[in-house]
């Protein structure tokens, strides 16, 4: 799929590009030929050994991992999967770290008359669980600020998520946010939020499809990181949606009880804690109008996938800088709704086909596919 374009995003010279083409083609070779190799060994010398050593197969992901740890197979895999993540980093960063005062003059120039509003917060304090480590493995993570006005960490994210996933994100990287729109206006389509709110935007991705989707309702989104935020709101407006982007924490936002009739986050909890999630939830009831309805993507919970297909993605935690992914496919997502407040009855529990990737990857949707079907996992309550 060819990339969404915009103002203030990096371009690429020809080397560059180059090497950008690269890691996506040793990104594709790694999750398909090699990563998926590792299902023959699992199932033909670290299961029976493990078994053997044990007294019982492997039994949860946990289980998986210890029986492949010791695999030299599955060593080289780990560590060629690794190296991707980091050339991808490397060679995108130097790119947009060669053009960053480029980029500092377009967003400035996009957003001297802005539709939308950006609201930044010096003093707010940032929670361990981001401070601590490089999310992705992405330097600096979301929060570094490298000079007055930075943009760089978005700028930064925006070009790699697209080399990340391989454009099965789509165009503009916003396939989670599509794919939940597609499903709320199926499963309620009399629905119009007048407020709608998406907690750890990053740099929008997600957000602005509500802006079509949704017209005429107020768009707001928060996010912790400063410099995602600037990128956010330059590439809001470059695109031509009003959003209304303000720095705070998820946990405990300043917005009035009941302002808001659609409140909705895309893969955010996996990088929180567990701590963290059940406070985002009980501020997602205190913020929620009666009628409204919440809604949170993240990868379905553990004891709805076979033990090799958890540690696949269960990888990520221990390798990959994903702090709470494994922890929060623990939970119990109905729990934790109704511990926030909401009732058992308005539960909503949602598994839905890509809209992108189930177009354009149809693969992906058939047998053999290492545990990745194609599809988005949405909890959430009505109130």
């Amino acid at each position: 799929m060819q990339r969404g374009v915009h103002d203030v995003l990096p371009t690429a010279t020809h080397d560059e590009a180059s090497r950008e083409s690269f890691v996506v083609a040793l990104k594709s070779h790694v999750a398909t030929e090699v990563t998926g190799g590792n299902r023959l060994f699992f199932d033909t010398v670290a299961a029976p050994e493990f078994k053997r050593r044990h007294g019982y197969a492997p039994r949860n992901r946990s289980d998986v991992r210890r029986a492949m740890n010791p695999v030299p197979y599955y060593q080289m895999s780990s560590s060629l999967k690794r190296t991707t993540q980091e050339l991808m980093w490397d060679y995108v960063g130097s790119s947009v770290e060669r053009q960053l005062p480029a980029l500092l003059d377009r967003a400035k120039q996009v957003t001297a008359s802005p539709k939308g509003s950006l609201h930044l917060d010096a003093d707010l304090p940032l929670p361990r669980y981001l401070t601590a480590v490089d999310i992705h493995c992405m330097p600096g993570n979301y929060t570094t600020d490298l000079v007055d006005g930075d943009v760089f960490a978005g700028a930064l994210y925006d070009r790699s998520v697209y080399l990340f996933a391989m454009g099965g994100l789509g165009a503009y990287n916003d396939d989670v946010g599509r794919t939940l729109i597609t499903a709320l206006k199926e499963k309620f389509p009399r629905f119009h939020p007048r407020r709608i709110l998406d907690l750890g935007c990053a740099v929008g991705h997600s957000t602005l499809p509500y802006c079509d989707a949704f017209p005429g309702s107020e768009v707001h989104a928060v996010e912790l990181g400063a410099p995602m935020l600037r990128y956010a709101h330059a590439r809001a407006e470059a695109l031509g949606k009003h959003v209304h982007f303000s720095q705070q924490n998820a946990e405990r936002t300043n917005y009035p009880d009941g302002h808001f009739d659609l409140i909705v986050s895309h893969i955010l909890f996996h990088e929180t804690s567990s701590k963290a999630v059940p406070r985002i939830l009980k501020e997602c009831h205190r913020l929620l109008a009666p009628g409204g309805i919440t809604l949170h993507c993240e990868g379905p919970p553990w004891n709805r996938m076979s033990p090799y297909e958890a540690s696949i993605l269960d990888w990520d935690t221990h390798y990959n800088a994903e702090p709470y992914i494994g922890q929060v496919h623990d939970e119990d997502p109905k729990h934790l709704m109704t511990a926030a407040g909401f009732s058992p009855s308005q539960y909503l529990d949602l598994s839905v086909p890509s809209v992108t990737m189930s177009r354009y990857f149809p693969q992906l949707f058939s047998e053999g596919n290492n545990g990745i079907d194609g599809t988005w996992w949405y909890f959430g309550a009505s109130k």
